[in-house]
């Protein structure tokens, strides 16, 4: 069976919500892209939501991807 490749910008989400739930800087976001940059940020400030708010660890990558289902559908 075939692997099938999640959708860029899902994956440009989740990398930007790794690294803001890491607290690092958002000048960190390696995508030039337009949408891919624009999906990588607001998965930083989604992340950078949930550091504050103390999720981290797997609650908060379920939550990354609760949010980035909802939003993408």
């Amino acid at each position: 069976m075939k692997k099938v490749k999640r959708d860029r910008n899902q994956r440009a989400y989740t990398r930007g919500y790794n690294v803001g739930l890491e607290g690092r800087s958002k000048e960190l976001c390696p995508f030039s892209e337009t949408s891919a940059r624009q999906s990588w940020l607001m998965g930083w400030r989604d992340g950078r939501e949930d550091l504050w708010a103390g999720y981290s660890g797997v609650s908060g990558l379920q939550k990354a991807n609760i949010i980035h289902h909802t939003l993408h559908t």
